[in-house]
């Protein structure tokens, strides 16, 4: 996403494509083969390829070269770029006429960038480039004032021009590529026979082609016929956007359309039978296309079917006859047009086919507007140059491609600094090595569109595509590189993407066993249900008494009740289930000061939160695991931004009532959750809280009272609760990483820096100050900070900056008010100096403008993927503030629409740890930890390691693969299992009353052991009374004579026995 950067069309280039398939040599000379197309007719398969993973990072961004062979150019056209459209006998064209009538070129027009004249200037850009071919158009009007080379004779002066420009090209070891017809067609033509409405201009199209072949094809090895041909017959003869502004409508288009494939053909033929064997050249034309994606990205059949249709409307009109055996237009055309589409003779069809040496793809912005007005049913018109390179192999075989123009444009505004021009660069470059690499596609060459500024036909001068600025208003049309060319150099130099960098090296390797493996939430949520009424319902039931299994109470009978325990409020344990099954370590969540304080101060304390967020504590303790927790979590919601209601309705974070009631809260915390709490953190992302409040001296004040709130809390930590609970206290900032997006440019650079130090050095710097400060360090903003801001108050002629002051009070209150630094990442951000342009709001107080890369891979909801900002945006604060505090990750995580195989959720745990490894081994980074954003989703988008539906919460498989890196402990050599044991006791520094605490439980086990030996020695003695008894009772009954075995006599004598032995028993008693 470039945000407001450019105009919204720009926005679906950063769409992540699909990639498959296998790479393909081009190395073989390139040699007329019109019969060998393979398999054709498949092009409808690059749509029912599976969705992108945005997992595998060659999908958005392979890293490789291009074949030795690779032909790296650039290009220009004449009617654009040559100027002196009167100049030593050229006659008139179609767009000379054309751009006189408009108000938008007049006065510009005639000398455009002046190439004609400036030819060795246009050279000199070629060598700076390194390419190795140079595309450019001949003028037809130019070589032949009245367009006729049957009867009229060349102007001479133009002759000479284009050979002193291919000698001189040759000498420089530049390899030409040459249209013969770049829409400039000589108006004589136009006016003597209609332009390509007549079929005339196919014989007088073949006659200027000769010529051209017999005066230069000893010197051109490369030669195209027409360039994007399906523009002129829709945009000049159909709608009349394009010269020569007639408006025929569709009949028009199809007719010309018949007329340009013809003459085309014809110079083909005149190229193979005659100068082809002298020659040996290859020859082909430019066909011109657009790509569409399926409504919503769903490819049924049916919208396959019509994706194909408007790609068979664009591409295939022309491509047809010319790459397939039957020589005709798509029948897709044929059936919806009728006999409003010209036919073929059998004749003209064996003429057409295979009258194209290589396929050449005219990829570019016009294509894209006029395939919008091709779109069906909803779908979606989007220049995605490797699907369309995809799609031309599968729908016309094998072939060799030429990209022949490939690049975008900017506004006129923008200069030299084409930043963005830059970035779809990089991305258009990149899906021709995915192309290449990866679907097979034998891509020989890449023509950048264009050399030099120029006019950009019915745009006028008011849009720029040249890789070299031209400034129009000058008499002297100098050519300076922009950031463009810059970068189109260095992919020229290295022949594409190498990929050397440390970004793409994996680390074997070991995190500290004290390494704090956490998971992170925001405000834990308050659940009394669901609720265990054991020991607090006084009512007696009777179940399934009416045998429907339900309980009712018993009238009239009340038992004995206690308070709740923390063993009631059932979702605790469940909740804390769910952490252990991640491995964890450490458990990071925030309270809720609306709760716990409800107006704000101590008049009213909800005592049942505090008792339950303490019963969370306790559990977690019980458990071994370690609390995080902070006090203060920002919501963006309006209209409380996690504030008591009564405090932002006095003015939050403007009003100095609030830092005095944070000071309140924080110590009813302490003194209420201390006991369990070895880490706190104070405030959430002050830096995120700032956004909600207008740009100016509001941020600033809201900054300035978040700095003191948190200072106030860590020193009344430090002075009354510290010394008995021992807990570290700091504050969690928001700390994506900023990556200067033009690194050609130093203003990028300072811009990325000025970025970090609005977002970090502002909070970090007056608690901390920075490594290179002498004596007491801290207690005021950043330097660089200050005196940016009092530049820019000057330049707008304010009285002076709108940064608040510390007092020397405050200035003491804050220096060194943090425990540990606390940074919560997610990505990386693309940081340019803001521009000025009348269609952007006003820039913000840091002046900068957030863009992103498109070829970056990004999630559901546009998070790009961007592991090593975060080693990045590490080494920066250890290296601006030193290695003495640790630093922990307390929050990073991604969103992932899967519910359960969250691949790319694990992608990232996997990489960001990877890249936290590096920050410790390679750059020595004091990192103590990293905590997963976070543990359970709870409403979309997804960044759970469980999902949770219908109030039942499911594992996803991040909650596996996050266990086992724990227990790795990182990324061991041999993936063997980590050497540090994570005991499941609870720590003795999680509490400082862990001897009161040892005291006591060694008093109750004691206790315990006493009544157990009591409960044993009563038994005992139970057991051997009831012995005696039963022994002197069978000792009494032997003397009686009656101890028989009664089971074994017959029946009748068995009853006889038992009725003999009641009477004697009885007589037994009666004795006694």
């Amino acid at each position: 996403m470039f945000l407001q950067r450019v105009p919204r069309f720009l926005l679906c280039l950063l769409v992540l494509w699909n990639i498959s398939t296998n790479h393909s040599s081009l190395g073989e000379e390139l040699v007329p083969d019109p019969t060998s197309h393979g398999t054709v007719g498949q092009g409808r398969g690059v749509w029912q390829r599976p969705p992108p993973d945005p997992t595998n990072q060659s999908q958005s961004f392979i890293h490789g070269t291009f074949p030795p062979d690779f032909l790296w150019g650039t290009g220009t056209s004449a009617q654009q770029s040559e100027g002196s459209w009167d100049s030593e006998g050229k006659g008139g064209s179609i767009w000379d006429r054309y751009q006189q009538g408009s108000d938008v070129t007049h006065g510009v027009s005639s000398s455009s960038s002046d190439s004609y004249a400036r030819w060795e200037d246009d050279v000199e850009a070629l060598e700076f480039l390194g390419v190795r071919t140079y595309s450019f158009s001949l003028s037809w009007p130019r070589l032949f004032p009245d367009g006729n080379a049957i009867t009229g004779p060349p102007n001479a002066a133009a002759v000479e021009h284009y050979s002193r420009l291919l000698d001189r090209l040759l000498g420089r070891g530049i390899e030409p590529l040459v249209t013969l017809y770049h829409w400039d067609l000589p108006q004589a033509l136009q006016d003597a026979y209609g332009g390509w409405r007549n079929d005339s201009l196919v014989a007088l199209f073949d006659a200027y082609a000769a010529f051209c072949f017999r005066a230069y094809g000893g010197r051109v090895k490369y030669w195209l016929t027409m360039h994007n041909p399906a523009l002129v017959a829709v945009q000049g003869y159909g709608t009349g956007v394009h010269a020569p502004g007639e408006v025929g409508g569709l009949s028009a288009s199809l007719t010309v359309a018949h007329n340009l494939i013809r003459a085309h053909s014809k110079a083909w033929h005149t190229y193979n039978d005659h100068f082809r064997p002298a020659q040996k050249g290859a020859i082909s034309i430019a066909l011109g296309s657009h790509w569409v994606r399926p409504p919503r990205g769903q490819s049924t059949p049916d919208n396959v079917e019509r994706c194909q249709e408007s790609m068979e409307a664009m591409l295939g009109w022309f491509a047809d006859p010319i790459f397939t055996d039957g020589g005709e237009y798509p029948q897709s055309m044929r059936s919806r047009h009728g006999a409003l589409l010209p036919h073929f003779t059998p004749e003209e069809r064996r003429g057409v086919r295979g009258t194209a040496d290589f396929f050449a793809l005219s990829f570019g912005p016009n294509n894209l507007r006029m395939g919008r007005s091709l779109e069906h049913y909803g779908q979606t018109v989007s220049p995605d140059l490797r699907s369309i390179l995809g799609w031309v192999k599968l729908q016309y075989g094998d072939q060799k491609v030429l990209v022949a123009e490939a690049g975008w444009f900017s506004e006129s505004s923008v200069g030299t600094d084409d930043t963005v021009i830059m970035y779809l660069t990089k991305r258009f470059i990149n899906q021709v090595l995915q192309a290449i690499t990866l679907d097979g596609v034998r891509v020989f060459g890449y023509t950048a569109w264009s050399l030099v500024d120029g006019y950009e036909w019915n745009y006028g001068y008011s849009v720029r595509r040249g890789l070299f600025y031209v400034d129009f208003s000058q008499p002297i049309r100098t050519r300076l590189p922009k950031s463009s060319a810059l970068y189109y150099r260095r992919v020229v130099t290295d022949n594409g993407f190498p990929g050397n960098d440390e970004t793409q090296q994996h680390i074997e390797g070991s995190f500290p066993c004290s390494f704090q493996w956490g998971v992170a939430d925001s405000t834990l949520q308050v659940r009394f249900h669901p609720f265990s009424p054991q020991f607090t319902d006084p009512h007696l039931y009777s179940w399934d008494v009416t045998g429907d299994g339900s309980l009712r109470p018993v009238s009239g009978v009340r038992l004995d009740t206690r308070g709740p325990q923390c063993t009631d409020y059932l979702s605790i344990a469940a909740q804390l289930r769910l952490l252990d099954a991640t491995g964890a370590t450490h458990y990071r969540f925030a309270l809720n000061w609306s709760l716990i304080l409800p107006q704000g101060d101590l008049s009213v304390v909800n005592t049942d939160v505090l008792r339950y967020y303490r019963c969370v504590l306790t559990e977690l303790h019980r458990r071994g695991l370690e609390a995080v927790v902070t006090l203060y979590y920002p919501t963006h919601r309006a209209p409380l931004l996690g504030l008591p209601a009564p405090l932002h309705a006095s003015g939050s974070w403007l009003n100095q009532s609030t830092v005095e009631a944070f000071l309140d809260y924080a110590a009813l915390c302490y003194r209420e959750l201390g006991p369990w709490v070895p880490r706190w953190i104070t405030i959430n992302e002050p830096n995120r809280v700032l956004d909600v409040y207008p740009q100016g001296e509001e941020q600033h004040r809201a900054a300035h009272s978040l700095l003191l709130a948190h200072a106030r809390a860590w020193r009344l930590y430090e002075r009354e609760f510290s010394s008995q609970q021992g807990a570290l206290v700091s504050l969690a900032l928001h700390a994506d990483w900023a990556e200067p997006a033009n690194p050609f440019l130093e203003s990028h650079t300072a811009a990325a820096q000025r970025f970090l130090l609005f977002e970090l050095g502002r909070f970090l710097d007056p608690l901390l100050g920075t490594a290179d400060e002498r004596g007491d360090r801290g207690g005021d903003y950043p330097t660089e900070l200050k005196a940016y801001l009092e530049e820019r108050a000057l330049a707008a002629g304010l009285p002076g900056s709108p940064l608040p002051h510390f007092t020397d009070t405050e200035k003491e209150e804050i220096r060194g008010t943090l425990g540990f630094i606390a940074l919560n990442h997610f990505t990386t951000r693309l940081v340019s100096p803001y521009p000025s342009h009348p269609y952007l709001k006003p820039p913000p107080d840091h002046g900068c403008l957030l863009l992103s890369d498109p070829t970056w891979s990004t999630s559901g909801r546009g998070q790009a993927l961007v592991p090593w900002g975060l080693r990045k945006v590490l080494a920066w604060v250890s290296e601006r503030y030193g290695g003495a505090l640790p630093v922990v990750v307390t929050a990073s995580g991604v969103d992932d629409q899967a519910l359960v195989e969250d691949r790319l959720r694990q992608y990232y745990i996997r990489s960001h740890l990877q890249e936290a490894l590096k920050a410790v081994q390679l750059d020595g980074v004091n990192l103590q930890g990293f905590y997963v954003w976070r543990l359970q989703d709870e409403q979309l988008p997804r960044f759970g390691l469980f999902s949770s539906t219908h109030h039942k919460s499911k594992p996803k498989a991040s909650v596996q693969a996050l266990r086992e890196l724990i227990s790795h402990g990182g990324f061991p050599e041999g993936n063997a299992t980590g050497r540090c044991h994570h005991s499941s006791e609870p720590q003795s520094q999680s509490s400082p009353s862990c001897t009161i605490c040892a005291h006591i439980l060694l008093l109750l086990l004691a206790a315990a052991l006493l009544l157990c030996a009591v409960f044993m020695i009563s038994i005992t003695i139970i057991v051997f009374i009831n012995s005696r008894r039963r022994t002197r009772r069978r000792m009494e009954m032997k003397g009686e004579g009656l101890e028989v075995l009664v089971c074994s006599l017959p029946p009748d004598v068995r009853r006889q026995t038992r009725d003999t032995r009641v009477t004697s028993t009885a007589k037994m008693h009666h004795r006694i």
